[in-house]
């Protein structure tokens, strides 16, 4: 209580000082913090909460929030289970960067990177750290499948990616190490498929390419769940171990008709236009509040 009352006594200083016209919380937290009755007379402006996964967990939902945005009907279901109106709740998707709504060209995605655009091309993105992106799988990769390209996104991982470049040096027109990137829509682009954590966002994004995923390295709770939903929806595998990674994508690679399904389920679930949506729902509300 003492971590968080200093917390918000910075929080709400912030807010003072930019003076909002609603706020959104993508993160359980400042929801948390800002759902308090003694905070929640002092912003005097609505706050909606974005749950950033495919997932619902109690900590998301505080009742003094003026309304949720959630990814699917599932979790639209879920909060209306809970007590939720369903005046509070909007199916928008997660929120993603505009460029993921207009994608760039594979042929001139690949060509900027130096790659095959007819090539099977393979993105490998272990979150901002790079998790689980070791040089053992990605030599393993390349020795596995000999004309693969291969994309490798480490991130803010410095180290990680330094470990990488001499594969690269070995390997200058099959493999294109990346490090910390605004422009993830064009690495995409040049994909089949991508090996990835179950993040929220980055799933989204995937489905808003309509790329099949093999998941890897979930964290235990919400990217278990962000998981089992892909799973279940037909949009990706998962591997638990380099070995089955290995074996789960040589099948995959080989069968042309399941990537093209996983492809077509993955671009029916996708959002692209979540933040667009988000935007003109809040606007709406201020509006009709003025009106009023």
């Amino acid at each position: 209580r003492l971590v968080q009352s200093y917390c918000a006594k910075r929080l709400l200083d912030a807010i003072r000082r930019y003076q909002p016209d609603f706020i959104i919380c993508t993160h359980f937290l400042p929801a948390e913090m800002l759902s308090d009755d003694r905070l929640r007379r002092q912003v005097g402006c609505p706050i909606w909460v974005q749950v950033t996964d495919f997932d619902l967990h109690h900590i998301w939902l505080q009742s003094a929030v003026t309304g949720y945005f959630v990814a699917n009907e599932e979790l639209a279901y879920r909060l209306y289970a809970q007590g939720i109106s369903s005046a509070r709740v909007v199916v928008s998707g997660i929120p993603l960067m505009p460029d993921f709504a207009a994608p760039p060209d594979r042929g001139a995605a690949s060509k900027q990177l130096g790659l095959d655009p007819h090539g099977i091309t393979v993105l490998m993105m272990g979150g901002g750290a790079g998790v689980g992106l070791q040089p053992s799988l990605v030599q393993a990769l390349l020795a596995q499948h000999p004309d693969l390209q291969l994309i490798v996104l480490t991130g803010r991982n410095q180290a990680l990616y330094e470990m990488l470049k001499p594969i690269e040096a070995f390997y200058p027109a099959r493999v294109r190490i990346v490090g910390f990137t605004q422009r993830v829509d064009q690495l995409m682009a040049c994909a089949d498929l991508v090996i990835t954590k179950p993040g929220g966002l980055s799933t989204s994004e995937c489905l808003a390419l309509g790329l099949p995923m093999l998941l890897v390295s979930p964290i235990p709770g919400q990217e278990e769940r962000n998981a089992g939903l892909l799973l279940q929806e037909g949009v990706a595998q998962r591997a638990d171990d380099e070995a089955t990674l290995l074996f789960r994508l040589q099948r995959l690679l080989a069968d042309a008709e399941m990537l093209q399904a996983m492809s077509s389920k993955a671009s029916l679930l996708a959002r692209p236009h979540a933040a667009q949506l988000i935007l003109q729902r809040v606007r709406k509300d201020i509006s009709l509040a003025t009106l009023a």
